[in-house]
């Protein structure tokens, strides 16, 4: 069996993905699969205003994304995670529909969770890689 295919962003790797023992992603085929990615800063730290954090999550993404090739527009399925969504909802919409734009829009799924390693918000995607890229 071959190894499994990381991609890390630029920018390196941050605290996270060594505390925790994870890659930002692995690409199998054309696919691309994508950890959760929450509002840390460089050294793993939550942002501390949660609008900042989602801001964080999607900016945190979009530098995974970009390591493989990608862009929001070749992601195909969204899991989002919240310690809270009923109060978290608006905001969450507010900076998804920056971030995702026009439709056709990803499938989407929002889980409700009690605990997420000290953040409050975390984003986990598939997509699909370009010809292009591969």
């Amino acid at each position: 069996m071959a190894k499994r295919d990381a991609v890390f962003p630029a920018n390196g790797r941050h605290a996270l993905y060594n505390a925790h023992k994870y890659s930002p992603a692995i690409r199998s085929g054309d696919l691309l699969f994508v950890s959760g990615q929450v509002g840390s800063r460089d050294d793993g730290s939550p942002e501390p205003v949660f609008e900042n954090q989602v801001r964080r999550a999607f900016t945190n993404l979009r530098a995974v994304l970009a390591a493989a090739g990608c862009t929001f527009d070749d992601v195909v399925d969204v899991t989002s995670f919240h310690t809270n969504p009923e109060a978290q909802f608006e905001t969450v919409m507010k900076v998804r529909d920056e971030e995702i734009g026009e439709a056709p829009y990803p499938n989407w799924t929002a889980v409700g969770v009690t605990w997420l390693a000290g953040f409050d918000f975390e984003l986990k995607v598939i997509a699909r890689i370009p010809a292009t890229a591969a």
